[in-house]
């Protein structure tokens, strides 16, 4: 669980970087996407390692999930959720939102079989036209602070499930991982936002 939720982290930080690229100019933007474009092996080979990552990464949660119930089986009269927050008791519904999204994310913006026009090369083009639609861009929005949220508690609780864990640093653990989901959600929806307000995208 905290493997691959570590290589994921990675990835939604590089996606992060490269889609901010949007603030640059469409040209800059293209170039990025067409660079990634022009190697293949490394495309879908990231591809192909992202996919195995989510899979396994489902497969755990839903094995520490039985595992739970396995060791309490009959529930506690008064429920006291003392070190739990929002965000880890909603992990279990939060994921399966996000996993949805990813999969209408990607026919929408990568494969473009769905929503507006999809132009093949212009990607620039195909997010401004894409969220221009209001509700895509909520739904996006929507995605990206429940994406805050799963960050905040899966990255202090992966650092101590691989050791990291002292009194002393937990506190610290938690403002990092407090601060990161918080720019990492900031930065995700700044670009639908630039795109309805016309900030991005006034030259189509």
């Amino acid at each position: 669980m905290a493997v691959t939720g570590f290589v994921l982290f990675g990835y939604v930080v590089g996606h992060l970087l490269g889609n901010l690229q949007i603030y640059i100019g469409r040209e800059r933007l293209n170039h990025y996407a067409a660079t990634l474009h022009a190697t293949p092996t490394l495309l879908w080979g990231t591809r192909l390692v992202l996919l195995v990552c989510v899979t396994l990464h489902i497969i755990a949660s839903i094995q520490l999930t039985r595992l739970q119930r396995e060791a309490r089986p009959i529930g506690y009269v008064k429920r006291k959720d003392v070190r739990a927050n929002y965000a880890s008791r909603t992990m279990m519904w939060s994921g399966p939102i996000i996993a949805a999204f990813v999969v209408y994310h990607l026919l929408h913006l990568t494969f473009g079989t769905i929503g507006p026009r999809h132009e093949e090369v212009d990607v620039y083009a195909n997010v401004v036209n894409g969220f221009r639609v209001p509700l895509v861009s909520l739904a996006y929005i929507v995605s990206m602070l429940l994406l805050g949220m799963h960050l905040y508690h899966g990255l202090w609780s992966m650092c101590q499930s691989m050791g990291v864990s002292h009194p002393r640093y937990t506190p610290l653990l938690k403002k990092f991982a407090a601060i990161t989901s918080v720019l990492i959600v900031i930065g995700n929806i700044s670009i639908p936002i630039a795109v309805m307000t016309r900030f991005v995208g006034h030259d189509l």
